[in-house]
């Protein structure tokens, strides 16, 4: 069926345009809205400026297809393939699309407000500099994708695939990456502000200078990570694995640390006032002038740990093993 074959049967009212092969089809700046396309095939059709709006195109194929600029806001494309499309400057919002393949597609400067991704592939997309703020990224697949200067505050991205992602200046305060592999990620210096990470796997991550104030990292692995001079003050990090870990001059002020491992742990000249180290392991830690007043280090392990020059003024110590311990006046205990 041709392209104005389609648009005179809409003129006349028709909306149902299930299973057509419209392959290679120009369409551009047609009016489709809440037309029925599901199953269809529009692989390199031409839709650009075409309003779609609403419209039902589940299951089709528009890989490779031209839809640059067009208005697919709150359109249904649950399952369909888009690999290759340029969706530039498209309007995609509150569209549903879990479950689409966009491998490779093109969505610099598309609106994406309210729109669904869950499980949708998005290798090597390019959404650099977007606003994603609150999108729904469940388990979807981000391998490669260009995700830098992207606005992703409060995104949904546990189970999502981070691997290879550019992540230079993007946000994420506030976003919910519980349990996601991040191991060697590089969040140098980015806003996790309220990120919710706990049980995350950050090993040998850099989030050298980073922005992790309040955020929820329980029973997260960090071991060997770079997080000198990053800000986690009031953050939750209750057992997690900081083995080895560099936090000097980290601001970790009222932090929850109960039960964490910090054995071997770089924490010179870091402030942990008010923190919760209640049977923290902080064997063989350096703490070399630490601010460690009011802190509570009930049950803490300290055995070999350096606390030469450290503050101590009103720290907890009840049942502290300080077994081999160097004390802020330089003697061992």
């Amino acid at each position: 069926m041709k392209s104005n074959e389609i648009v005179e049967r809409y003129l006349r009212g028709e909306r149902d345009f299930r299973g057509l092969d419209l392959t290679a089809e120009n369409l551009i700046g047609v009016t489709l809205n809440q037309a029925n396309f599901s199953t269809s095939r529009l692989k390199e059709a031409s839709l650009a400026r075409a309003y779609l709006e609403r419209c039902f195109l589940m299951d089709v194929n528009l890989n490779g297809a031209f839809l640059y600029g067009t208005n697919l806001s709150f359109s249904k494309l649950k399952g369909s393939y888009l690999i290759e499309a340029d969706l530039t400057k498209a309007n995609l919002q509150g569209a549903q699309l879990n479950g689409v393949d966009l491998t490779n597609a093109k969505l610099s400067g598309a609106i994406l407000l309210s729109v669904n991704l869950f499980r949708a592939n998005l290798t090597g997309v390019n959404l650099c500099g977007a606003n994603l703020n609150g999108i729904n990224l469940r388990s979807a697949n981000l391998e490669r994708a260009n995700l830098n200067w992207t606005n992703l505050s409060g995104a949904r991205l546990s189970g999502a695939n981070l691997k290879g992602a550019q992540l230079n200046g993007v946000k994420l305060n506030g976003a919910f990456l519980n349990g996601l592999q991040l191991e060697g990620v590089d969040f140098s210096g980015l806003d996790l502000n309220d990120a919710k990470m706990s049980g995350a796997k950050l090993a040998g991550a850099n989030l050298m200078g980073t922005a992790l104030h309040a955020a929820q990292m329980r029973f997260s692995n960090l071991e060997g990570a770079n997080l000198q001079e990053a800000d986690l003050h009031e953050s939750s990090l209750k057992g997690g694995q900081f083995v080895s870990v560099n936090l000097m001059k980290g601001d970790l002020r009222d932090a929850d640390l109960r039960n964490a491992d910090l054995s071997y742990a770089n924490l010179n000249l870091a402030d942990l006032s008010g923190a919760d180290l209640t049977n923290a392991n902080l064997q063989g830690a350096y703490l070399w002038g630490a601010n460690l007043d009011g802190t509570c280090l009930k049950g803490a392990n300290l055995t070999g740990a350096s606390l030469r020059n450290a503050k101590l003024n009103g720290a907890d110590l009840q049942d502290t093993i300080l077994c081999g311990a160097t004390l802020p006046n330089g003697r061992i205990y």
